[in-house]
């Protein structure tokens, strides 16, 4: 089983995304992944992703909890199992509206991830210090 790799959620790293949000990258490049990165991000109620884009596609789902996600200006309740495509460069964002966490589950067809922030142009790469989830 050469490059073969079992992960336990506990012994992931925890990354602080800022406002209330929590990631766990679970499989990526520091892995041996060539095609694709995936983790979890909790997000406390209340939080909002900012409206953003990334430079492939990705999967979301949602995990546990409920909320809504914004797609290329198309809001839609979602809640747990409920599963989300969105094609590189289309502007997106997910919310927790409600009153407990909401996790969601993320894909990347890369390891190579920007996100670029609608609300001002700047891209910065994916889980780095400038990428927050309150965009700063």
């Amino acid at each position: 089983m050469a490059d073969v790799k079992f992960l336990k959620f506990e012994d992931a790293e925890r990354v602080d995304r800022g406002n209330g949000a929590i990631t766990f990258p679970m499989v990526g490049k520091s892995d041996g992944a060539q095609a694709f990165s995936a983790g979890v991000t909790s997000f406390q109620p209340g939080v909002d992703v900012p409206m953003h884009s990334h430079n492939v596609e990705e999967m979301v789902i949602i995990l546990e909890g409920a909320g809504e996600c914004e797609i290329d200006g198309v809001v839609k309740p979602v809640k747990t199992w409920d599963t989300t495509y969105v094609p590189a460069g289309v502007v997106h964002c997910f919310r927790n509206t409600s009153s407990a966490q909401m996790s969601i589950m993320w894909v990347y067809g890369s390891t190579n991830v920007t996100r670029t922030f609608a609300s001002t142009g700047e891209t910065v790469p994916h889980l780095s210090d400038a990428d927050k989830i309150g965009g700063k």
